[in-house]
């Protein structure tokens, strides 16, 4: 082969390895997502908003992937309030809404995406919020356990309050 010819290989070769980085790159990305140190801040928060309430629950705090990243149980709240919250969160951080809201527009007789109820881990009772952060979410905090699902809501919200600063940058 000719200096050349080499020549034009290697260019060849070099510009099929960039472009493939190129797709690399943009083949991966990145999203802001709670820490466990503010999952637990707002865990304990809501925690403690229903204890003053009176009220035994558990809390979970997911990623925005819906991942588990914190369950806290009270001593006396229901062994179905473990799945409850956790459900709630996941389904507030995979939906991207307000548990409540979602049961709403979705849990109707006619509504065309009503099936999503049956998908192991979905629940869509009042008490699952969306954490954001820059417009994102971030995680999800799910409460169960309250005497009412708006109860629920009411701690849910409390622990949201309490990282409320460290979200908004």
């Amino acid at each position: 082969m000719h200096a050349h010819t080499h020549a034009l290989i290697a260019l060849a070769l070099g510009a099929a390895l960039c472009g493939a980085a190129s797709a690399a790159e943009s083949a991966v990305w990145s999203r802001p997502t709670l820490t466990p140190q503010a999952a637990l801040a707002a865990a304990q928060a809501a925690q403690a908003e229903c204890r003053k309430r009176g009220w035994q629950v558990t809390v979970s705090v997911t990623d925005a992937s819906a991942l588990p990243l914190v369950l806290l149980r009270d001593r006396f709240a229901g062994w179905h309030t473990i799945d409850a919250a956790t459900d709630k969160a996941r389904t507030a951080a995979s939906w991207r809404g307000d548990t409540a809201a979602l049961a709403h527009r979705v849990l109707r007789a006619d509504a065309p995406e009503r099936a999503v109820e049956h998908i192991r881990g979905v629940l869509m009772l009042g008490g699952g919020l969306p954490m954001e952060a820059a417009g994102q979410v971030v995680g999800a905090i799910g409460v169960a356990g309250a005497p009412a699902l708006d109860d629920d809501v009411i701690c849910a919200r409390a622990g949201i309050a309490a990282i409320a600063d460290e979200l908004a940058f």
